[in-house]
């Protein structure tokens, strides 16, 4: 009888391990996104009445973050460079949503200038009263070999991406302070925690962002209800291809090419919502085989090089014959 149990004991474990397996290959979120996704708080419960100021809000991840914070019952302050980008998505929010037109703030932000982030920070804080979650989202990708680029395409990349994002936090965090509670949310990017060809610049960039956030989550240690939470995207269906980086900054990329095999920015924005709602410090979402990558990265990173620049070849091959960069080796969607 003991044998008997102890071989089913040891088929079930093994046909665990084999469900799990199938499961990891088909995940497009690190193993505590996908666990608070299934037995975590829900960002309908969490966030709902929240004032959530999101940067990058006129288009791709930003955009789609304000439609699904409206349809949960967040009220939202969204910016941008292009206001009338931004009186668009305030548009489709209200229809979609119960929040009404005082609900929703818009308000025009140049992250380069950073001389104007204390005024619109004020300007959100004087309308709602709090600030209870920033969303840093603003920033541009690349596309170049560094080798043609010109040196002040990496001063405007670190200007934006970096410098930008980490001077409206310092105004934020001030009131958050004072408050003692709130969630600074950034946008990062799975190149924050690896490298890629073709984008030099903007790896520098986010992992700055990386290292600073992960450094000031340590120094909040007195103010325990108070979030730092960094979210890693793979490729994200988007138009931001449209507006990268190139060799020279009056330079720009015609064709953003076919996005159908990246991941649907709903569901990116899903997983953002939820590592948000449950405080993860640190979200990875992508599908494979970035994620996968990803662990790679973190345990044999040598071995994830060898793998990268093999898959960078491919990558800068589909650059300069004028197909996006990530169509080889991201998962097709059905």
């Amino acid at each position: 009888m003991s044998w008997g149990c102890g071989l089913c004991a040891l088929l079930a474990g093994g046909a665990l391990l084999v469900l799990l397996l199938l499961r990891w290959l088909r995940a497009d979120g690190d193993l505590t996104v996908l666990w608070a996704e299934w037995r975590g708080k829900k960002p309908e419960n969490e966030l709902r009445g929240k004032v959530v100021w999101v940067t990058g809000a006129s288009s791709g991840i930003g955009e789609e973050l304000a439609y699904q914070l409206s349809k949960i019952g967040a009220l939202l302050a969204i910016s941008a460079r292009r206001e009338d980008e931004l009186e668009r998505v305030k548009k489709k929010c209200l229809q979609i949503s119960n929040l009404s037109d005082k609900e929703i703030l818009v308000l025009r932000l140049d992250l380069t200038d950073r001389s104007s982030h204390e005024a619109a920070t004020n300007s959100v804080l004087k309308h709602f009263g709090k600030i209870d979650v920033l969303v840093n989202n603003g920033g541009r990708s690349q596309r170049s070999l560094f080798v043609d680029t010109n040196l002040d395409v990496f001063s405007a990349i670190m200007e934006l991406n970096y410098l930008g994002t980490i001077s409206l936090t310092k105004h934020v965090l001030n009131h958050m302070i004072e408050r003692r509670r709130g969630k600074i949310v950034t946008v990062s990017s799975v190149m924050g925690i690896m490298g890629a060809p073709l984008a030099s610049g903007y790896c520098a960039s986010k992992h700055a962002l990386q290292g600073f956030f992960n450094s000031l989550r340590t120094e909040l240690t007195d103010y325990p209800e108070i979030s730092i939470i960094n979210i890693c995207p793979g490729p994200v269906q988007s138009k931001i291809i449209q507006n990268v980086f190139t060799e020279k900054l009056d330079k720009s990329i015609e064709n953003s090419g076919d996005q159908s095999h990246k991941m649907p920015t709903e569901r990116c924005v899903q997983l953002t919502l939820v590592s948000t709602a449950n405080d993860l410090k640190e979200a990875w979402i992508s599908d494979q085989p970035y994620l996968a990558v990803c662990y790679l990265w973190q345990y044999a990173p040598t071995w994830a090089w060898w793998l990268m620049n093999r898959m960078g070849k491919r990558r800068i091959e589909n650059f300069k014959s004028g197909v996006d960069a990530d169509a080889s080796y991201s998962r097709k969607k059905k």
